[in-house]
């Protein structure tokens, strides 16, 4: 398993001459033709620095709030259901993962002000001309290299903390009351918190800088639930508000079930079967009494409420620690599982009966999958974090065009320079932040997606996931 960050320390802005991968862009170009580095492929020189491409993407910006974050997830809100403009404005709740237990706190926080622009697949000039992106510079010369790129200043961040006793493993927030959050701490404790007062807040203050930032709240929850043992698979139910289940490293599983809008009723029978620690459990986006679990032992198990405790079906997806699994709320036959060996797969659940229901299988990865999510807005998109340091996008439906290959690189002629063996269904790769942990796209804004590390967090349109975006959009 690869969850807990060893020795954590207070996370620190990155200095702008930083080397490996750090987003940062000097002003001179290589002499040398620029080209993809792949970690565990290519190895870094003493005199050489990786650099950020920015027309890669139509934005890309980095921040922390403190300790770093294990797990955070995107709050839904009531700024839009599809929204395609810049600047943009998100809410998160995330859970520290701090030095002492008494030093964590979960954040609710509004990232507004994240601003980017369009930018063409095959760029019309060099892409050593950055004239463009520069034109709008940052007013502010402290600013990272990732927001000066963006043109419009940086992002405003605004904080506020409550008081958590230990480490947060994992934090989920409830997709139809997403004040609602529950979280799992690493004693042992499920806890389901109300956060509504500090979200209107948020939306209300239009002060710049991290707001509450300073002070830290107690506040107790609405619920808490001692399981066995620690553990880090919780999921809310998509069709059932407040329906939840949680896993721990004793393998057992319980059924939470709302008995009121604050109370919720905790059957203390678990759902039993896996032989190892459960890892990650996901709701089917369409059937209300239907989840699966993935474990340690190598096995992803489909369980149905109705049937008892004992696991509707079960089979080995792969030869070590299934560490986190997706099920696509587009095409609710599909499950996508990542492996402690950085192998990832996706299968379709209609042949299972069949004996193989594995659609497609990567190896791409050479270090542990540490978390793995279908797009909400193109069926055929996942994106991945691996502890390669990589955060990787693919889209299945894509096949290898040589034709279509030839004309892009007869357009951007030196331009690009990508290694050959690359599947082709891998769409983008972004590197520079410091063992990734978990990811998520945003379920209103199409192509944007979050990610947290050791060292914070960054946000990050890449400029090829755009389908379903608007031609005009800024």
């Amino acid at each position: 398993m690869v969850r807990s960050i060893k020795n954590p320390k207070k996370a620190k802005r990155k200095n702008k001459d930083s080397k490996k991968g750090d987003g940062s862009s000097s002003s001179s170009g290589p002499s040398i033709p620029a080209k993809v580095w792949q970690p565990g492929v290519d190895k870094l020189e003493e005199d050489e620095e990786l650099q950020c491409d920015p027309s890669a993407y139509n934005a890309l910006h980095a921040f922390h709030i403190g300790w770093p974050c294990l797990s955070f997830d995107i709050l839904r809100d009531s700024l839009g259901l599809v929204r395609t403009e810049f600047p943009h404005t998100v809410y998160f709740v995330a859970g520290t993962q701090a030095e002492k237990p008494s030093w964590n706190s979960i954040g609710i926080f509004k990232v507004s002000n994240i601003t980017g622009k369009r930018r063409e697949l095959v760029p019309s000039k060099p892409a050593a001309d950055n004239s463009d992106m520069e034109s709008e510079g940052s007013d502010s010369d402290e600013d990272s290299e990732v927001e000066e790129l963006q043109g419009s200043g940086a992002p405003i961040l605004q904080l506020r903390k409550v008081a958590h006793e230990g480490c947060i493993n994992r934090i989920r927030a409830m997709a139809q009351n997403p004040h609602i959050c529950a979280s799992w701490e690493d004693a042992g404790h499920v806890q389901i918190w109300d956060f509504s007062s500090h979200l209107s807040a948020l939306a209300e203050s239009e002060t710049q800088g991290a707001q509450g930032a300073s002070s830290v709240f107690n506040q107790p929850p609405l619920v808490k639930f001692k399981h066995k043992d620690e553990g880090f698979a919780i999921d809310w139910n998509p069709n059932v508000p407040g329906r939840l289940v949680s896993g721990d490293c004793k393998s057992f599983i319980h059924l939470w079930e709302p008995t009121s809008g604050a109370t919720w009723n905790v059957d203390t029978t678990p759902f039993t079967g896996h032989t190892a620690s459960v890892e990650d459990l996901q709701w089917s986006p369409t059937e209300p009494n239907v989840f699966a679990s993935c474990s340690v032992d190598g096995n992803i198990a489909i369980w149905d409420t109705r049937l008892g405790k004992s696991a509707a079906a079960s089979f080995k997806a792969h030869n070590a620690d299934v560490n986190v699994i997706s099920w696509n709320r587009l095409a609710s036959c599909m499950l996508a599982s990542g492996c402690d060996d950085g192998t990832f797969s996706i299968r379709d659940l209609r042949l299972l009966k069949e004996g193989d229901s594995v659609v497609a299988h990567f190896e791409y990865h050479k270090h542990p999958i540490t978390s793995i999510e279908w797009s909400q807005h193109e069926a055929s998109t996942l994106a991945v974090t691996s502890a390669d340091n990589q955060l990787t996008i693919w889209d299945l439906s894509l096949e290898k065009d040589e034709e279509e290959e030839a004309e892009f690189r007869a357009k951007t002629k030196e331009q690009v320079n990508a290694p050959e063996d690359l599947p082709p269904q891998l769409l983008f790769v972004h590197q520079g932040q410091k063992d990734l942990k978990e990811l998520h796209w945003h379920a209103q804004i199409p192509g944007m997606i979050v990610s947290t590390a050791a060292d914070g967090f960054n946000i990050l349109m890449p400029s090829n996931i755009q389908s379903t975006l608007p031609s005009d959009a800024a």
